[in-house]
């Protein structure tokens, strides 16, 4: 409810996911309580989820339902958490505004003249305007960084290949210099490590063997080093 008020005023969910209902019933009967249970992640518009389309803000990809969820959306879910809606970016995502000919363009919570940054920026939106509590986004040259800053968030673009990115869409192929990564958008910093240490886990790793097998360090978190 909130976050569809939240999007009322800045326009900054593209889709509800249907079934975040049932996996909370689901969730509710398991013995394993993941280290996310119960909490509601907002995901950016790009990362499939089944029976969604994952737009990337261009008209080609309309038709196109996704038929299984993408690694990070499995995991999430191994792990209690509950992707309840997809969130705005701008038209191909490689920009630093939030607009698109789908969906329009997403307001600034702060301050509704301005933009909420990108290309994450209906996540940015949608936390700062108090519709989620944790966000994915993604991020190449700044689309984490840059709607966090706007919207006064923390955010994580973590080192690449740190995290799955098998099955999000891209608009743009061939970019192998510069690596893509999601990560976790919040209202704090506690937050996008108790995130990150839930995505590091067993199941992410053999959903998909290309990521290295590191865990979470706490240790070096505490020490202060960057993540």
């Amino acid at each position: 409810g909130e976050a569809l008020e939240v999007n009322r005023e800045v326009n900054c969910v593209t889709d509800y996911i249907h079934g975040c209902e049932d996996q909370l019933q689901k969730l509710k009967k398991q013995k394993e309580k993941g280290l996310l249970y119960g909490i509601p992640i907002s995901i950016k518009d790009h990362i499939n989820c089944k029976g969604h389309i994952s737009s990337g803000g261009m008209v080609k990809f309309l038709g196109q339902v996704k038929e299984e969820d993408s690694v990070i959306v499995q995991v999430l879910k191994h792990q209690g958490g509950i992707p309840f809606v997809k969130t705005n970016i701008p038209q191909t995502m490689i920009n630093y505004d939030c607009s698109n000919l789908i969906f329009g363009q997403t307001l600034n919570p702060l301050n509704p003249q301005k933009s909420p940054g990108g290309s994450s920026g209906g996540e940015g939106a949608l936390i700062a305007g108090g519709g989620s509590v944790l966000g994915i986004g993604s991020d190449v040259g700044g689309s984490i960084r840059l709607p966090s800053s706007f919207c006064g968030l923390c955010g994580l673009k973590p080192t690449g290949n740190r995290i799955s990115k098998q099955g999000i869409i891209s608009p743009l192929v061939g970019m192998q210099s510069v690596t893509g990564m999601l990560g976790p958008m919040a209202r704090d910093v506690d937050s996008l490590a108790l995130c990150m240490k839930a995505l590091l886990c067993q199941e992410m790793f053999q959903l998909d063997p290309t990521v290295p097998p590191i865990p979470f360090n706490e240790q070096v978190r505490l020490r202060g080093v960057p993540m």
